[in-house]
């Protein structure tokens, strides 16, 4: 058997913090006992587990590998403007005049992460047979 992604692990300034906000943009709990100053925090999601580490190191470039969130209960603009009200901040629009298309944005410590189109809007998009698109490189009309 092949190995299993168990955490994704992300290195931050403050793990408690990071985690803090991540768990409201996920609608999770940081796990029982993790509290302010620890060193690492642990989110568990639906789908996937979340490690934050306290390292020295401040972060210096763009992210070799990013999380790509698809709301659930509200569209993608609706998302993106609820995650900018948290403290996420724009860091590039690729949202399309067609309703196709993602945005960027960056957590409290300049991670970025991008917001796509909900399944409903990528189903609605199928019905009229406009924006099945789905994100950067992968637009080739199956939806991620």
């Amino acid at each position: 058997m092949a190995s299993l992604v168990r955490l994704v692990t992300i290195d931050c300034a403050d793990a408690y913090r990071l985690a803090g906000f991540w768990a409201g943009v996920l609608d999770a709990s940081l796990a029982d006992g993790d509290k302010p100053g620890d060193p690492e925090v642990l989110l568990k999601t639906t789908g996937v587990t979340l490690l934050f580490i306290t390292v020295p190191e401040p972060k210096t470039t763009k992210n070799r590998v990013h999380l790509d969130l698809q709301p659930q209960d509200r569209t993608r603009d609706e998302e993106v403007e609820r995650l900018l009200a948290s403290g996420a901040t724009l860091v590039a629009d690729h949202r399309r005049p067609d309703g196709t298309g993602w945005a960027t944005l960056a957590d409290l410590e300049g991670n970025e992460f991008c917001v796509e189109r909900s399944a409903a809007e990528r189903a609605a998009s199928k019905v009229t047979g406009k924006g099945v698109a789905g994100h950067g490189p992968r637009e080739t009309g199956s939806d991620p």
